[in-house]
């Protein structure tokens, strides 16, 4: 961020006048936080519009801002802070990822994981090939400027970065819980592939590419995948077994979200401190901690983490599609493309094209392949989901335009005319996907997955583990959604008798609730295995639960 809170809270506590240039930061602070604040009661407003939807609330307001401070400072700037990557990456991607994580239906998203993987990495791969070779063969056709073969590579890996903040805003979990899990499962995967394929071109000599150098990436991406997904797993575990060990509870609730919060921030910075995926480690220390560390807490801590998180998750991306909107006028970008402002559309418009080929060139193709290995046809990805899954992640935001600033810009900005045009375009591709596609998502899924065919229905037994009923996991006789038919502790109903004479399925997912109820769980808590201590309010309001279910 462009302003210094510690100095500047240091020297308020000093001297009791500010500076010209002090007194203008809290003044820019302050209409920051205004801002954010008028998206949350506009997007309340809209909140029944088939059409709109916070991020584009906040991308509208933000470029109205920029329209009026472009006009009160004559021209000179747009926004009221300095977009930086640290600020992106280190502050506000977190969260929205973690509560990602931690809201998940995890057994949608484990049932379709091979084809998540499938998309996310081997889909990345396809559209980062399609769009760096269109870029080669287009652009040295155009002369844009002194671009060389590593900018046209990096082109390939920023515009094959889907935007996973906005599959959140425009998916619903609970009415399309196949869709969702899939783009953004795959979002999740495509983030940590786009920036391995982005290093991987700036780190290699790309002068002379040897076959060890691609299989070099190849297992690059794979090591990256495995540690970072064990890092973000065993952050979650830790969590899990020191709470349940030390059970904060019986002395402060407060100690309990403290240690969630602060341990997941601490997995995703140990990611990037030894140079993992951030995104992946806290999102799968998100989905451990909503297994296991969730169930460990008192009531009232599952009530403040839940709400917690997604309060820091909703501010994050609210922040960053306000900036995305002012800092879309920036005049500075558009300074070195205005006496070529055709060329720069032009660009813009090739590069959306490329992003359109790029993303079906592998979501039909593999979606056929991951039907060929499911007999299920309930469970085979139709047609008109395949078309949803191509739609949904056409659209392009901050992660693209963070690659982007870090590859043609100098702070903050650019003097060379072609790195100028990349960065314009960049930020037209971003404002017109988003609000574009991000308008007519939400009217294509009710068009194509109408509510009487609607996916709903595969998972609507599966509540979201976090948001489920606070008292089901303390009662020993209410159904576990998740466990497998037969399984003990499961509530079967009379009309529900079939599933005795059913053979069960020993899938991957029976075997790992087996392993999971006789050696995880006990060890490291979970639903069912809460520890109680005398005198707390969970402990209490289990005793004055049980003789009301057991009278009933």
């Amino acid at each position: 961020m462009g302003v210094d809170l510690g100095l500047l809270v240091g020297r308020m506590n000093n001297t009791t006048t500010l500076s010209a240039s002090e007194y203008g930061a809290v003044v820019n602070m302050n209409l920051f936080v205004a801002l954010l604040c008028a998206c949350i009661v506009i997007g309340h407003l809209l909140e029944e519009s088939k059409w709109m939807n916070e991020s584009i609330t906040a991308l509208v307001i933000g470029l109205c801002t920029g329209a009026i401070i472009l006009l009160s400072t004559g021209g000179r700037n747009s926004h009221l802070f300095v977009f930086s990557e640290d600020l992106f990456f280190i502050y506000l991607l977190p969260p929205i990822i973690f509560n990602a994580g931690f809201q998940v239906k995890k057994k949608q998203f484990f049932r379709n994981f091979m084809t998540i993987v499938l998309f996310g990495a081997v889909g990345t791969v396809i559209s980062f090939t399609v769009i760096s070779i269109g870029a080669i063969q287009i652009f040295k056709r155009m002369n844009v400027g002194s671009l060389d073969l590593g900018d046209f590579l990096a082109l390939g890996a920023i515009f094959s970065a889907t935007d996973s903040v906005c599959t959140l805003q425009v998916l619903n979990q609970d009415e399309t819980p196949l869709l969702y899990s899939l783009v953004f499962g795959e979002g999740v995967v495509n983030d940590a592939t786009s920036v391995v394929i982005f290093n991987a071109v700036q780190h290699f000599d790309l002068s002379r590419i040897t076959t060890s150098d691609a299989f070099n990436l190849i297992g690059n991406f794979f090591y990256l995948f495995v540690t970072s997904t064990a890092l973000g797993i065993g952050a979650g575990l830790l969590s899990a077994y020191v709470i349940k060990r030390l059970y904060f509870g019986r002395h402060s609730t407060d100690r309990e979200v403290a240690i969630m919060i602060l341990m997941a921030y601490l997995s995703y910075m140990l990611a990037e401190l030894f140079y993992l995926s951030g995104i992946l480690t806290v999102f799968f220390c998100g989905i451990v901690m909503s297994h296991y560390t969730w169930h460990n807490v008192t009531e009232k801590s599952r009530v403040t983490t839940k709400h917690a998180f997604a309060t820091l998750s909703f501010i994050s991306e609210l922040f960053i599609f306000l900036y995305v909107g002012m800092d879309a006028l920036d005049i500075e970008k558009w300074h070195f493309v205005r006496d070529s402002p055709g060329k720069s559309l032009g660009v813009s418009s090739i590069l959306l094209g490329l992003v359109l080929v790029g993303r079906g060139c592998f979501v039909f193709p593999l979606s056929y392949l991951s039907n060929l290995t499911k007999n299920n046809e309930r469970e085979k990805i139709t047609f008109r989901q395949q078309v949803l899954i191509w739609w949904a992640g056409l659209m392009r935001g901050a992660v693209s335009m963070a690659l982007a600033y870090n590859q043609f810009t100098r702070s903050g900005h650019t003097e060379l005319h072609g790195n100028a045009i990349m960065i314009t375009s960049t930020i037209t591709i971003v404002l017109f996907s988003t609000v574009v596609f991000g308008l007519i998502t939400k009217p294509l899924v009710k068009l194509l997955l109408p509510p009487s065919t609607n996916m709903s229905r595969m998972a609507s037994s599966e509540p979201t583990t976090p948001g489920r009923s606070f008292i089901a996991p303390l009662l020993g006789n209410v159904q576990d959604p998740e466990a497998e038919p037969g399984q003990n502790g499961s509530g079967l109903y009379p009309s529900h008798l079939r599933v005795l004479l059913a053979k069960p399925s020993h899938t991957v997912h029976y075997y790992w609730r087996k392993f999971d109820d006789a050696f995880m769980r006990p060890v490291f808590g979970g639903r069912g295995f809460v520890p109680y201590a005398p005198g707390t309010p969970t402990e209490q309001s289990v005793h004055n639960l049980i003789p009301e279910e057991s009278s009933s």
